[in-house]
C-alpha cells in the first residue's frame, strides 16, 4: 500500500456570503454586511485545486453542504415551507462547511493502533452557523472513506467539548508514510475571544484514534494569539513531514513544546517568524501560516500562499530571504483566494490532509483536470454571481442554491448526497 498526502479542498458554495458570524476571526467580522461573489469565490477555489495538481500534488475535493440547512431547522421548529426567520437566517446559509480544515481531526494509520486511518468528525460546537454541519460532513467522509479495512470513521466527541478539527492538529514525522508525532493544540483563554479547541476534546480524540502516547502532544495555544485574532492554530503554526513552521508568539510554552518535539522526532526543523519581524498583527491579516506547507514531487517544501502575504510587505521581506537561505522551504507559490479570505480562510482553511492509499479512497472525490472542467462549468452555470445583504430573504434565491448544489452533485457523481 503506497501513503501519500491528499489535499481535500471544500468546494466553496452557492451560499457564499458575508455575514460576520465568526466572533474572533478579525477578516469574517470587517467583511460583514457586504456583497459576496459566490461565483468567483467557488471559481478562486478550482484554480487553487489546479495549481496544486500542476506542481504534482494529489487533489481532493468535498461538496458543499445543503443550505439552508432544513433539517436543523426543522429541530428549531421552521418548516420547510416557511419563510427562515431572520435570526436564524444566516446560520442556516452559511457556506463555512468550505473551510475542510474543519471537518475532522485525521490521524494516519502508521499512528494508530490497528493500522487504520482515523478521522473523528468535527462538532464545531462555539459557533451556531456551524455547530450543525457535522451530520452532513459525517455522511460525506463516510461515502469519501468507506473502505472499512483502511479506514475508521469517528461521530463527534459530545459537545461539552469544543472540537474544531485538524486546524488545531499538527503531524510531524520523518515522511508521510512513517509514524508520527501528532500535536494537539487547545485553547484556555483568548482574551475577549472564545478559545475553541478544549483539551478535553483534543484528549478523547488522541485516545479514540488509539496514538501513542510516546508519541502525542498536547500544547497550549497562546492567549495573545487568540486575542490577535488566531481563532485556530493553523493561523499561527503550520506543520508538514519533519517541519514546524510557526510564529513566534503561537504557543503559551513553547520552549516545553519544542523540546518534546525535538525528543519525539531528532530529526525536526523549527522554522520560528520572530515577532520583531512580523508582527501577530501582519501574520493574522496576511495568513502567512495559513498557507499550504508542501512536500514537492522533485524534493523540497514550498509554501502555498495568499495574495495578501505577498501584498504584506514585512511578511513578503521576509518569505523571500527565507526562501533564499539554506533552510527546508524553499519554494513561494501565489494563489488568489481573496473571496475565502475576506471571509476569514486562507488557503489552509480549505483543505483537510489525508494521508492514504488513494486506491482506497471513493474515486470520485479525487481530482484530475476533466474532473475540475465539469465542476467549474457547472459553478459557472449555477452559482449566484453576487450576494448582497438581505438576498437570503428573497424565494428566489434560495431556489438557485439549492439547484445549484444539485447539478454540482450531478457533476461530481454524489447524487446520494442529496
Amino acid at each position: 500500500m503506497t501513503l501519500t498526502e491528499i489535499n481535500f479542498d471544500g468546494i466553496i458554495g452557492p451560499s457564499h456570503n458575508y455575514a460576520g458570524l465568526s466572533l474572533g476571526n478579525i477578516a469574517s467580522a470587517s467583511h460583514a454586511g457586504q456583497t459576496s461573489r459566490p461565483r468567483e469565490a467557488a471559481l478562486q477555489g478550482i484554480a487553487k485545486m489546479r495549481h496544486n495538481l500542476r506542481i504534482g500534488l494529489p487533489q481532493g475535493a468535498f461538496a458543499p453542504l445543503p443550505r439552508p440547512d432544513r433539517p436543523w431547522l426543522a429541530e428549531l421548529g421552521v418548516g420547510s415551507k416557511d419563510a427562515v426567520p431572520e435570526s436564524l437566517r444566516y446560520a442556516a446559509f452559511s457556506a463555512s462547511a468550505m473551510w475542510a480544515a474543519n471537518a475532522a481531526t485525521v490521524s494516519p494509520a502508521p499512528d494508530t493502533a490497528d493500522g487504520r486511518c482515523h478521522l473523528t468528525v468535527a462538532n464545531l460546537k462555539t459557533m451556531a452557523h456551524r455547530s450543525h454541519e457535522w451530520p452532513d460532513t459525517l455522511r460525506q467522509l463516510r461515502l469519501a472513506f468507506s473502505d472499512e479495512r483502511h479506514f475508521r470513521i469517528h461521530d463527534p466527541v459530545p459537545p461539552a467539548y469544543g472540537d474544531e478539527g485538524a486546524a488545531n492538529h499538527m503531524r510531524l514525522c520523518r515522511a508521510h508514510d512513517a509514524a508520527g508525532v501528532e500535536v494537539f493544540v487547545y485553547g484556555v483563554s483568548g482574551g475577549p475571544f472564545p478559545a475553541r479547541q478544549h483539551v478535553e476534546a483534543s484528549r478523547a480524540i488522541a485516545r479514540l484514534h488509539g496514538l501513542d502516547e510516546r508519541r502525542t502532544i498536547f500544547a497550549a495555544q497562546a492567549e495573545e494569539a487568540i486575542a490577535a485574532g488566531a481563532f485556530h492554530n493553523d493561523v499561527v503554526a503550520v506543520a508538514n513531514e519533519n517541519v514546524l513552521f510557526a510564529h513566534e508568539q503561537a504557543f503559551a510554552d513553547k520552549q516545553a513544546l519544542y523540546a518534546d518535539l525535538r525528543r519525539m522526532l531528532p530529526e525536526v526543523e523549527i522554522v520560528e517568524v520572530p515577532a520583531a519581524r512580523v508582527s501577530l498583527a501582519d501574520a493574522v491579516a496576511s495568513y502567512l501560516f495559513n498557507a499550504q506547507l508542501v512536500t514537492l514531487p522533485e524534493g523540497g517544501m514550498g509554501l502555498v500562499l495568499p495574495e495578501e502575504a505577498r501584498g504584506t510587505q514585512a511578511v513578503w521581506t521576509w518569505l523571500q530571504e527565507m526562501a533564499a537561505g539554506n533552510g527546508p522551504i524553499r519554494k513561494l507559490f501565489v494563489v488568489d483566494v481573496r473571496q475565502s479570505m475576506a471571509n476569514g480562510g486562507g488557503p489552509a482553511c480549505l483543505r483537510l490532509r489525508v494521508v492514504a492509499d488513494p486506491a482506497t479512497v471513493d474515486p470520485r472525490v479525487l481530482m484530475d483536470e476533466a474532473k475540475l472542467d465539469r465542476i467549474a462549468s457547472a459553478i459557472e452555470d449555477h452559482w449566484p454571481e453576487t450576494i448582497a445583504p438581505g438576498d437570503l430573504a428573497d424565494p428566489a434565491l434560495v431556489a438557485r442554491i439549492e439547484s445549484a448544489r444539485t447539478a454540482l452533485l450531478d457533476a461530481m457523481d454524489l447524487r446520494e448526497l442529496l
